[in-house]
């Protein structure tokens, strides 16, 4: 009886229409996660609004709406933030030419890459990476 009355208060509450949407597989969120999880996993092939509103079966406005309301960002701006964080992994692990990560994630200019890296990180890729790796190698010797 307390298992139910936690979950009438939840579904009943502020944030209930968000909890009862998680809950159903056609509902807005999980045609929303459909759509992350393949951005996610094809962030550096470019993307199409339409293709991912059908993806969602959305309109474009809609998808728009739903995906701004579950993750803060544009479709766009999630693409953006996946790509760059995918590129800081390879500075970090495999190449030390941002050029060379910025176009392996699916940038085609060199100059935009450092830009929206540096707006990310607060730093332009070469010295963020320093960065972290002198971290690192500090927190390691301590």
């Amino acid at each position: 009886m307390i298992r139910r009355e936690i979950v009438w208060r939840l579904l009943t509450g502020p944030h209930g229409g968000s909890l009862r949407q998680i809950g159903l597989a056609g509902g807005a969120i999980a045609r929303i996660a459909r759509v992350l999880r393949w951005i996610t996993d094809h962030y550096a092939d470019p993307i199409s609004i339409d293709e991912l509103a059908g993806m969602a079966a959305m309109s474009a406005a809609s998808l728009h709406r739903h995906f701004k309301a579950a993750t803060t960002l544009t479709p766009i701006q999630f693409q953006k933030q996946v790509r760059l964080q995918a590129a800081r992994r390879l500075l970090l692990s495999e190449t030390n030419e941002a050029a060379a990560a910025g176009f392996a994630v699916g940038y085609e200019s060199a100059s935009q890459f450092n830009r929206d890296y540096r707006r990310l990180f607060g730093q332009p890729p070469r010295r963020d990476v320093s960065a972290i790796r002198k971290d690192v190698t500090a927190d390691l010797e301590v």
